[in-house]
Parts: structure tokens; sequence; C-alpha cells
């Protein structure tokens, strides 16, 4: 029985399970986003994080331990040179697993994993979408506009202003407005 054991051995023994996440592991890192089963991206997820984690300590050890995992020279200068560089800030969390239709063949629930910092199709538009839309009466877009609109309702008295001046020079400029509205 597995009472409490957290590894998910998917069907291999512990040789093969090594070598296949090795080399899921390579080709997240080379192609920022693959597609895999859903258990195969859990456990991929699993192993490769601590990994990323590593690699934000550029020393001589950990370049060591972490091709180890990888055998890979050239994963391992990407990895440390253009990977954990973007993720310097981020304190976990550097993969997201999204689910995807079942495979045709034999039904299996498809997942993409990916690197969160290498993301081009949402999550900027998402955000920008976010902050335009509120729940609550005024839109701050109204808000800002408004001074703008105001601004501009200024000059227009301004430029108003020297015609006012010279029928009565000492008028405020909400009367110059009724004025100008009635002429």
């Amino acid at each position: 029985m597995r009472h409490g054991k957290k590894v998910n051995h998917l069907g291999r023994t512990d040789s093969h399970r090594k070598a296949m996440l090795a080399n899921m592991a390579s080709s997240l890192i080379k192609h920022k986003r693959i597609s895999t089963t859903l258990a195969k991206a859990k456990a991929l997820r699993m192993y490769v994080e601590p990994i990323i984690t590593k690699s934000k300590s550029d020393t001589t050890h950990s370049r060591r331990v972490v091709f180890s995992y990888l055998q890979d020279k050239e994963v391992v200068t990407e990895l440390f040179r253009d990977i954990a560089a973007k993720v310097a800030n981020r304190p976990g969390g550097y993969t997201r697993i999204i689910k995807l239709n079942n495979r045709l063949g034999d039904n299996a629930e498809m997942a993409l994993i990916e690197l969160v910092d290498y993301n081009e199709v949402y999550g900027k538009e998402a955000a920008s979408e976010e902050k335009k839309t509120t729940r609550r009466g005024r839109s701050k877009a109204k808000k800002s506009d408004a001074p703008a609109v105001k601004a501009e309702k200024a000059e227009v008295v301004a430029e108003e202003a020297p015609a006012a001046e010279e029928v009565a020079p000492e008028a405020p400029a909400s009367e110059a407005k009724t004025e100008d509205k009635g002429e």
C-alpha cells in the first residue's frame, strides 16, 4: 500500500521515471512549455521547481547538483543564465499547469505545463482588463476624464474671457459661462 507516500510512480520503474522526468524537465527549460498528460505534468512540477530554485544561486556546487538531475550542459547553461534571472524575485510557483482536452487515442487527461514568466498568450492582457472594469458606482476612467474636461472648459472660457473682460472686467468665470451661453 502507498499510504502517505507522495511520489506518483507513473507505472514505471525508478530509473525509467527519473530519466523521463529529467528529459521532460530539459524540454520544459528549452521550450518554456510542453504538452503532456496531467499526471506527468504534476510529477514534473514537483521535479523541476526545486531545480529552478537551486538555479537562483549561481555557484559551482549548485550547477553540479542541477547537472546531476538534468544531464544536459546546454540546458543547465540556459537555466542559470536566462531563467534564473527572470525568476530571481519570484518566491516559488515557477510553473503553471493548464488542463487541455482529453487525448483522442486513449482519452487520457492532457495538460500544458509552462514556465510562468515566459507566458506571451495571456496574463498581461487579463491584468489590464481587470484594471479597466469596476463594480462600484463611478469608474476611474470617468474620474480621470473629469479634470481633463474641466481643463478644456477652462481653456474655452479663457479664450472667450478677453471679450467678456472688455464688457465686465470683474466678472467671475461662472458668470462668463452663462453670458456666453446666452449669446
